[in-house]
């Protein structure tokens, strides 16, 4: 075999070696273990960083409460780094930033009670913008107002199971609304700031 024989077979191996497993020489159908641990790792940082900034605007929040003169009324700003993170990392990494700003929320600023009821609000309504988005049906505002609503419900559920008063449901009407509308306002905050990532 000459010289030119052994520079194309060469060329081979290492066009080969590019393109993986998958034939594909962009390795967009299936990545190099390290590229995928890379991957994982900036995963992990940005689900830190959105933990972070829902536990600020949490904070936020409780320092500058809303008062419309109704009870359990508020725009959980929380949720915008939520559903950032649902949208962009997805379902796994949202639950995570979900669960790490209600425990440290409420080890900072809060006590069990309140981490209770966060807690419900937000695992029912993540659930529910989980199950909507997987739809492909919904707008990212669309999806954050009924989170927003199924927060709301979950919460008044809780509240009437702890002090045995199903008479709270009468109050949802009004917390539905609210919902709605933090919804819908958290979700087009949302909408901007992915368009600005984009």
């Amino acid at each position: 075999m000459g010289l030119k024989e052994n520079r194309i077979d060469g060329y081979k191996r290492h066009v080969d070696t590019l393109r993986g497993p998958s034939g594909d020489p962009f390795g967009r159908e299936e990545q190099p273990p390290v590229q995928r641990r890379s991957l994982g790792t900036k995963k992990l940082t940005v689900c830190a960083l959105l933990a972070a900034v829902a536990l600020i605007l949490s904070y936020i929040e409780f320092l500058l409460p809303i008062n419309v003169g109704l009870p359990g009324i508020k725009i959980g700003l929380a949720n915008i780094a939520v559903l950032l993170a649902l949208y962009y990392l997805g379902a796994q990494y949202a639950l995570y930033v979900n669960i790490a700003r209600v425990l440290l929320a409420a080890l900072l600023f809060g006590n069990l009670s309140s981490a209770l009821y966060a807690l419900a609000g937000g695992l029912v309504s993540l659930g529910v913008m989980v199950l909507l988005k997987k739809t492909g049906r919904f707008s990212s505002v669309a999806v954050s107002a009924a989170g927003g609503v199924f927060h709301n419900l979950a919460q008044v559920a809780v509240a009437a199971l702890v002090t045995s008063t199903p008479g709270i449901f009468g109050y949802f009407p009004v917390l539905m609304l609210a919902g709605v509308i933090a919804g819908v306002f958290n979700g087009a905050v949302c909408i901007l700031i992915m368009r600005k990532l984009r």
